[in-house]
């Protein structure tokens, strides 16, 4: 049984991000003025994130039998990441298209065709232990053979929730902490409003913590509640910052951070994955983000009246 500090369970696609002034119209055709290529899917960039922080990590999922497939498990390899309970089939691997315009925000179109989810019955949950295990909500039925591991084990476990589906409906009230992004809070609630809308979501789960972008981190966890301001960046591409959040807060679960030290480094991982383009392309080093952390005044940060 391999010892890893953070298991992923989820969704592994292939990204293809174009760098682009503005949205296309209707019949236009318009140039990239750049394009990167790598590996993306919130639950396996995840994975990298932890790896580039100096953790161990694995990643449960389904990758293809296809070039993108290869791919993706070539960067594994190179990242560090254990593969041992990714599953592999002859429907393709998913793709990602990414529009990312000049203010760092992006929109993504995904192919997924016939990928199948992961059957729980197929999964070895005994192959490797965990400390910390991180779901992205797209791999429902593993996700809650998991979930019986960590109960029977007492290993801490995260959700993802990037926004208000099925899987995410289901896994949410059984995690110990969930991590949302702010379209799963107003989806959740059919509100317009991020902070009526956290009011609401945080009273159903055990500890909550609603990523804002710019606008902050809004978090309620054992009784006590606050908020943590962003760090002043300025973002070039934002695509996969979610991704090293999750990955970041669930590494600094298994080696025992404190609430607000957790919340700080996640949130400089993020930031700094925002500065540089591509998603795992841009996620951090472990040293790059301890050299950022040594500048920053934390006290400033939080406040516990919003």
């Amino acid at each position: 049984m391999n010892p890893i500090e953070v298991l992923t369970v989820g969704h592994s696609c292939y990204d293809l991000s174009f760098y682009v002034e503005k949205d296309p119209k209707s019949d236009e055709k318009i140039f990239a003025t750049d394009l990167i290529i790598c590996g993306g899917g919130p639950g396996a960039n995840a994975a990298v994130a932890v790896r580039r922080l100096g953790g161990t990590s694995a990643f449960c999922g389904y990758v293809g039998k296809d070039d993108f497939g290869e791919k993706i498990l070539d960067e594994f390899k190179r990242e560090g990441v254990d593969t041992s309970l990714v599953q592999r089939g002859n429907a393709p691997t998913p793709v990602a298209c990414c529009l990312v315009k000049p203010d760092g925000r992006r929109a993504v179109i995904n192919y997924k065709k016939s990928t199948p989810q992961l059957s729980g019955e197929g999964i070895n949950t005994t192959l490797i232990k965990p400390k910390v295990i991180l779901f992205d909500g797209h791999e429902l039925a593993a996700s809650q053979e998991f979930l019986k591991l960590a109960k029977k084990e007492n290993i801490p476990t995260v959700l993802d929730a990037g926004s208000f589906h099925e899987g995410t409906r289901v896994l949410a009230p059984e995690v110990d902490y969930v991590v949302a992004s702010e379209k799963f809070v107003l989806q959740k609630t059919s509100s317009n409003n991020s902070l009526i809308a956290f009011e609401q979501v945080s009273k159903e789960y055990k500890n909550f913590v609603l990523t804002l972008g710019e606008k902050g981190v809004l978090w309620k966890c054992q009784g006590q509640e606050g908020k943590m301001k962003s760090l002043p960046i300025i973002a070039v591409d934002t695509n996969g910052a979610g991704d090293a959040f999750h990955g970041a807060f669930s590494l600094g679960l298994a080696r025992g951070f404190n609430w607000k030290e957790l919340l700080l480094f996640s949130t400089v991982t993020a930031a700094l994955s925002c500065t540089r383009k591509g998603a795992r392309t841009s996620f951090p080093t472990k040293e790059e983000v301890e050299s950022e952390l040594k500048k920053i005044r934390a006290s400033t940060l939080f406040y516990e009246n919003y």
